[in-house]
């Protein structure tokens, strides 16, 4: 489940009801969220399906990651505030704004 998904799917991991973040990732994408989840003091679950991707849940049936994300309530190991792009891990360079990844600079200063 993407962040774009305002969906609050809950779940039985292991037979406790968890809040699932995210179904069908790959385990370098479990290992991710699974750091920078209990880095934020959460609980978290993970299950395999017969795929052999991975579902991640937190037993935090009250987590929303979307909403965790733009409320910008999570933070990375570095002390810095996980935003869309770190959260899709689309960047590593913490410095510029999620909004402006992609545009150069003369981007801006383009006369229209």
């Amino acid at each position: 489940m993407a962040i774009t998904n305002g969906k609050h799917i809950v779940k039985e991991f292991d037979g406790v009801n968890c809040t699932v973040v995210e179904e069908g990732v790959a385990q370098a994408r479990v290992d991710f969220l699974k750091s920078l989840l209990e880095f934020n003091k959460f609980t978290v679950k993970v299950q395999a399906d017969e795929t052999g991707n991975f579902a991640v849940g937190v037993t935090d049936v009250t987590f929303n990651p979307t909403i965790a994300v733009y409320d910008k309530s999570l933070y990375t190991r570095t002390g810095h505030i996980v935003t869309p792009n770190i959260w899709n891990q689309k960047t590593r360079n913490l410095h510029i704004p999620y909004w402006t990844e992609g545009f150069s600079v003369a981007h801006y200063y383009e006369k229209k």
